[in-house]
């Protein structure tokens, strides 16, 4: 069914907003998945902040015209699924990464992060940056472990001394 201009502009409207906000973008090729499969991928795109879309590719390149994707516009032939990260920068690419190894109809072809574009063998690198959650703990990691370190240090002093003064009271019980 043919769009109307009016719906043209709607969609190419809509995607350029999302991609505007978007902090990565992946493009795949989806030939041969089925409807429920589809209607899989979908649902958990959904669950995982990501916004997927099939638009026709002469939109797409209008959509992400002056926004940091723009450098997709040539790869964007063919039928393609765009997948953009909504809330964490890895979140599409973990989408496509994991749908694809059940079903090997979903290929990766494009995959763009922080206006340039990467090889899609970078998808496992995209994919495996940490979530929001993960970055935190991490940073609260690092930052935690000098004043644990210095704690320990300082917990040694009383702590060897009261195992010297043991020493010599086991020494003398036995003498």
């Amino acid at each position: 069914m043919a769009l109307s201009l009016e719906e043209k502009k709607a969609v190419v409207s809509e995607v350029a907003v999302i991609a505007a906000e978007a902090h990565s973008a992946v493009a795949a090729e989806y030939c041969g998945l089925t409807v429920e499969e589809m209607t899989e991928l979908r649902a958990k795109a959904r669950d995982g902040g990501v916004y997927l879309r099939v638009v026709k590719n002469t939109l797409a390149k209008r959509a992400v015209e002056g926004t940091d994707f723009e450098c997709m516009q040539d790869g964007l032939i063919g039928p393609l699924v765009l997948a953009f990260s909504q809330e964490e920068p890895g979140a599409a690419a973990r989408l496509v990464k994991d749908f694809s190894k059940e079903h090997d109809r979903l290929v990766p072809r494009l995959v763009a992060f922080g206006g340039e574009m990467l090889a899609a063998t970078d998808l496992d690198r995209l994919a495996k940056m940490p979530t929001r959650d993960q970055a935190i703990s991490l940073l609260m990691a690092v930052m935690k472990a000098p004043s644990e370190k210095l704690v320990r240090t300082l917990n040694e002093v009383p702590g060897k001394l009261v195992r010297t003064v043991a020493a010599i009271r086991d020494q003398k019980q036995s003498a």
